[in-house]
């Protein structure tokens, strides 16, 4: 991680708590444009050529925005990453704005791991009981890995919660190997 990708982050969550935006507006905003981002080679093509003049590449985004509505704020982050050609990190910016906004938000990033697609009512009971564990809210990715072979292994921070059946597996090994 580039230490400047987590002040850019930290800056830009400073602004948005500062003009009371929504987040979910935000978030909504930066998804469209790191969709039109990704979608015009063009468009990056320009944004990441040193050479091509930070005016004219600010100007492109105000023609870009006259279109996505960007709210007043989020236009001038991108327009900053880009006066200071920080393009080629801006997804690296955001998932550090990201877990900045979980952070002052409570919000702890879990990762569930299940042998099998879980079904609504099991996701949100897991969730129910992860949220104890985090000691608070929870935004939780799921994975799939037939290779536990039924249970599932959660992880909150650096901390694994392991209960699938082959993590039990390699837990009675290892007792048994002791003896």
């Amino acid at each position: 991680m580039a230490a400047f990708a987590a002040r850019y982050a930290r800056a830009f969550a400073d602004v948005i708590a500062e003009a009371h935006l929504p987040l979910d507006q935000v978030q909504q905003q930066l998804d469209d444009f790191m969709a039109t981002w990704n979608g015009a080679a063009d468009l990056r093509e320009v944004f990441l050529d040193p050479s091509f003049p930070a005016e004219e590449k600010v100007a492109i985004l105000d023609r870009m925005n006259q279109k996505m509505g960007l709210a007043h704020p989020v236009r001038n982050f991108i327009a900053v990453v880009l006066q200071h050609e920080r393009m080629h990190a801006m997804e690296e910016i955001l998932k550090e704005f990201h877990e900045e906004m979980n952070r002052r938000l409570g919000i702890t990033a879990v990762s569930i791991t299940s042998a099998r697609a879980l079904n609504e009512a099991e996701r949100k009971s897991l969730l129910e009981q992860v949220g104890t564990l985090a000691e608070g809210r929870v935004e939780a990715s799921f994975h799939e890995d037939a290779s536990l072979l039924g249970g599932v292994v959660v992880q909150v921070g650096s901390k694994v919660y392991d209960g699938s059946v082959r993590g039990r597996f390699a837990r009675l090994e290892e007792q048994l190997a002791v003896r």
